[in-house]
């Protein structure tokens, strides 16, 4: 999907607090008593009924073009709770372009919920000569600010819009990768099946408050949910996330926290691409924190087919798409600016039990298309009529990583000296206790298996350039359509590394 839709592509009307299913134009402004347990009761009896699509929004918006839809600006002294100390504002955004549908958008004051009735004198339209049509709301999402990088000054750090995408950020990071709120048959040969927030619930934030509450209605042909996502934004934001789901269909194939992102190209696929800088994407690595105190690390690529991985599991501490590599030289686009992208982690709140960490990765040429998806893919189906609760946090911000082992820097690969065998190279950054690297010398035995070719000539040494460790391989391919490769370093017999995992493709 383009990146210019993906955010906003499947946008659906809400159903309202005082409206049946469906009919998404109930505006009337009355306050109602309103907690978590309201949107799980609406969510619970709207999997009971057969699902109505959302009403589109009218030609007149959904025929703008980008440009044009971008002219439409909301008004900043209209934002909810600003220049009110309560340490937050929310903005509200306006349907068109790609945006099908609109979505109904509450605050809570005094645990009383009141619709805002949507009106064009919310925003600026710029030079454009469309006119909202009367009685139909025309939002499509919301944004929060804070002062997350100059005190009173109120920056983005997340955004709600489309479909159930959200994106958040750190401090002096830029919006790249994106979370959903729920994945349907992600990667399957039937076709993904888009889940949307409906609507939206929005809680006063307290006095100076550090956080703020958002609710939101889930809704699809296949399940409805409840969420809840408390915001912390800081160095890192987290949000802390409870979903509730009920089953309207049989879901076959599940994909809870799911991550969406973008990688074109890097030093493994450059030869590829005509293109000026030396890496482009949002993201370049699935982390994974296993139970068992083992930490996966896969590089992220661009293929030539269609990519699915499964990385089995049972109640992960920790999984996420990562962007490892964070220097303005690693990228050389000033417009861009990748390495100021954020990297997104899910911890689960309680054991997930059995499933796996799945990875999609679809070929693209361009940047403009989110061609990465991670997500945790539960055992446990979710069948007509059943329900299923769990939370976890999500962070946005620079890479959580463990330090006390040894960790993947940089991945490359080409041809060997002799042009013979395809030659890998893995840099480690070093382990670090007390504050202070640690040296890795002579006695680390770095580790390679692969599950077809023959690995030859693995050669491990400290590198004097980074004071890390690198490692370098070379396989022979013949006759190989794919490998599995894996690499560790063990010391007296222990691993003191990540698990750098890599899928080579002919």
């Amino acid at each position: 999907m383009n990146r210019r839709e993906f955010s906003v592509a499947f946008g659906a009307l809400a159903l309202g607090a005082a409206a049946g299913p469906g009919s998404g134009l109930a505006q009337d402004n009355k306050k109602t008593p309103f907690s978590r347990k309201t949107v799980v009761d609406m969510a619970r009896e709207m999997a009971k009924t057969p699902y109505d699509p959302p009403q589109p929004v009218p030609d007149t918006f959904t025929n703008l073009s980008y440009d044009d839809h971008r002219k439409i600006r909301f008004k900043k002294d209209r934002a909810l709770w600003a220049g009110k100390n309560r340490g937050f504002a929310v903005e509200l955004l306006h349907a068109g372009f790609v945006v099908k549908s609109p979505v109904e958008i509450f605050k809570v004051e005094d645990g009383k919920a009141e619709q805002i009735t949507y009106s064009p004198d919310y925003f600026d339209f710029g030079d454009l000569s469309v006119k909202p049509p009367e009685g139909q709301p025309l939002f499509s999402g919301i944004r929060i600010n804070a002062p997350i990088n100059v005190l009173h000054h109120y920056d983005e750090v997340v955004v709600f819009q489309g479909a159930s995408y959200f994106r958040g950020v750190g401090a002096d990071q830029l919006y790249g990768i994106s979370a959903r709120g729920l994945a349907i048959d992600t990667g399957e040969p039937t076709g993904e099946e888009f889940p949307f927030f409906r609507s939206f619930w929005i809680e006063r934030p307290a006095v100076d408050s550090k956080t703020i509450t958002v609710h939101a209605l889930l809704d699809s042909r296949s399940v409805t949910g409840a969420f809840t996502f408390v915001i912390r934004p800081g160095a890192s934001t987290v949000l802390d996330v409870e979903a509730a789901l009920f089953g309207r269909a049989d879901v076959n194939h599940l994909g809870l926290a799911p991550l969406t992102s973008m990688y074109l190209f890097d030093a493994r696929e450059r030869d590829r691409f005509d293109d000026f800088r030396p890496a482009v994407h949002d993201s370049d690595t699935l982390s994974i924190a296993r139970n068992n105190g083992e930490w996966i690390m896969r590089p992220l690529a661009n293929p030539e087919k269609l990519q699915i991985s499964a990385f089995v599991e049972e109640d992960p501490l920790g999984f996420g798409l990562q962007q490892r590599e964070r220097e303005y030289e690693d990228y050389k686009d000033l417009e861009a600016r990748y390495e100021l992208r954020p990297s997104a982690w899910v911890e689960p709140k309680t054991p997930w039990k059995q499933g796996h960490v799945q990875l999609v990765e679809i070929p693209t040429d361009l940047e403009t298309n989110d061609n990465i998806v991670a997500f945790w893919h539960p055992r446990k189906r979710l069948k007509r009529g059943q329900e299923m609760s769990y939370g976890y946090w999500l962070t946005f911000g620079p890479p959580i990583i463990n330090q006390r082992i040894a960790r993947v820097a940089e991945s490359r690969m080409g041809m060997s000296v002799l042009r013979k065998r395809r030659q890998f190279i893995v840099d480690f950054d070093p382990p670090i206790e007390n504050g202070v690297p640690v040296y890795l010398g002579s006695d680390v035995e770095p580790q390679v298996t692969a599950s077809s070719g023959r690995i030859e000539h693995v050669v491990g040494r400290h590198n004097p350039m980074t004071g890390g460790y690198q490692v370098s391989f070379e396989m022979d391919t013949t006759d190989v359509e794919l490998s599995e490769l894996r690499l560790v370093l063990a010391h007296d017999g222990e691993q003191i590394s990540e698990t750098w995992l890599y899928r080579w493709t002919a």
